[in-house]
């Protein structure tokens, strides 16, 4: 029996799901991959090429910047596409076009505008792939099963924090630096394979004859997301989070500050991220308790905050327990990024027609990702101009405000129930 025809009662555990499982590994092993090369990026950058605080910035926005350019087409084509093809089109895309980079190292063509390059292209087949899998997986499970597969994708993304950074660092310690990156590559490789295997198949793309004109469709996705209440307070507080924090300013300043302030080696700061990484796994696991005895509302809101106070704590540390604060305060984020991001998503999936799925996450995704790079390309040129720890101070204050439009909207301010529910 079809997974969408099952009664209530007689639900299977995801685990159980073929397709679901499959989806769920490819996301893993491409997650680890991602992760690994997040964090050998910006220290190819330092170490090999000698970049500045500036040039990391631009390394950083590079990979985010489609967000911003090309995330609302993108999710019209999405919504006209086969899905699962599209997944596997961007992973074999990201695969070619990483490969790049360590080849180039091999025959001494590696160079600051080269990475810029493959990041952007990278990043725009990472829009199409980010859009495409959220838009994927209502079509995969149950409404009332989107929250628990959007657990365990959190999970998936807590895996490859917790364990990215390190392995990145342990390879960057016995293998030249540039050679890392392919780890990456062969997580793509792998993803598209298992995302090939997925049986099931999304709801049928509108045929030509009933499509609109493409304005028409992106100007459809972004009057669903910003007339709502709900998804409009969502944008702009996790627009807000990504300017200032982890893949934003944050990411600009934080390797610099940890190699360069601190001294540290790219051995032990990948040691202190995957310590505090232990807590965006904790996050996805205590989540459902955490909904159950706050409430949804409050549990977004407390949430958001503990994506983004802790900078506070980076920029106290110093020689000696500075080490501790940093895996301490990114413990602390990632536990709130894994909680807001399992129950904001899924909110936002239970209440948008399948129909619009794809446009929702694109419009979506160009008013949260599209801080992205404007956060990372300022905080490294602020960071170059003012220093690093008074940015990462800056950083902090600003943090107090993420969290008001979801405080200001009454629809989520008194939400209790979880997003199937409440859809």
């Amino acid at each position: 029996m079809d997974s969408k025809a099952m009664p209530v009662e007689g639900r299977r555990s995801l685990w159980r799901h073929r397709d679901f499982t499959l989806l769920w590994a490819a996301q893993t092993v491409s997650q680890i991959g991602s992760q690994i090369t997040f964090f050998a990026i910006p220290v190819i950058a330092l170490t090999v090429l000698d970049a500045s605080t500036t040039q990391v910035g631009l390394l950083v926005a590079a990979e985010t910047l489609p967000f911003l350019l090309v995330s609302l087409p993108a999710g019209v084509w999405v919504d006209r596409w086969d899905r699962r093809r599209t997944l596997i089109f961007t992973d074999v895309g990201r695969m070619v076009v990483l490969a790049a980079l360590p080849l180039a190292f091999l025959f001494d063509l590696l160079s600051i505008p080269l990475m810029l390059v493959v990041g952007l292209l990278v990043g725009i087949q990472t829009v199409f792939f980010d859009i495409a899998d959220q838009a994927y997986l209502p079509s995969v499970v149950d409404t009332e099963d989107i929250p628990a597969g959007n657990t365990r994708l959190e999970v998936s993304r807590s895996i490859a924090y917790l364990g990215g950074p390190s392995f990145g660092g342990l390879l960057l310690q016995v293998l030249l630096a540039p050679l890392v990156l392919l780890i990456n590559v062969f997580s793509y490789l792998l993803s598209a394979v298992l995302i090939s295997q997925i049986r099931h198949r999304p709801d049928p793309t509108p045929k030509p004859a009933t499509r609109r004109n493409m304005a028409a469709e992106i100007g459809e996705g972004l009057r669903f997301v910003f007339g709502n209440r709900t998804l409009r307070a969502i944008a702009m507080c996790t627009g807000l989070m990504n300017l200032i924090g982890l893949g934003g300013a944050l990411s600009a300043l934080l390797v610099v500050f940890a190699l360069n302030d601190l001294d540290l080696s790219a051995g032990t700061l990948g040691l202190i991220l995957t310590l505090g990484n232990a807590g965006a796994l904790l996050g996805a696991f205590v989540n459902a308790w955490v909904v159950r005895t706050l409430g949804l509302g409050a549990t977004l809101i407390g949430a958001a905050l503990l994506a983004v106070l802790p900078i506070l704590l980076i920029a106290s540390a110093g020689p000696g327990l500075g080490s501790l604060l940093i895996s301490v305060a990114i413990g602390i984020q990632l536990a709130g990024i894994s909680v807001y991001n399992i129950n904001q998503i899924s909110l936002r999936q239970a209440i948008t027609p399948t129909e619009l799925q794809g446009r929702m996450n694109a419009s979506m995704r160009f008013a949260v990702w599209g801080t992205l790079p404007l956060g990372a390309a300022i905080g490294g040129a602020l960071g170059d101009a003012f220093g690093v720890r008074p940015m990462l101070w800056a950083l902090g204050f600003v943090a107090v405000l993420v969290c008001l439009p979801l405080l200001l909207t009454r629809e989520i301010r008194t939400l209790r129930t979880g997003p199937a529910e409440t859809a």
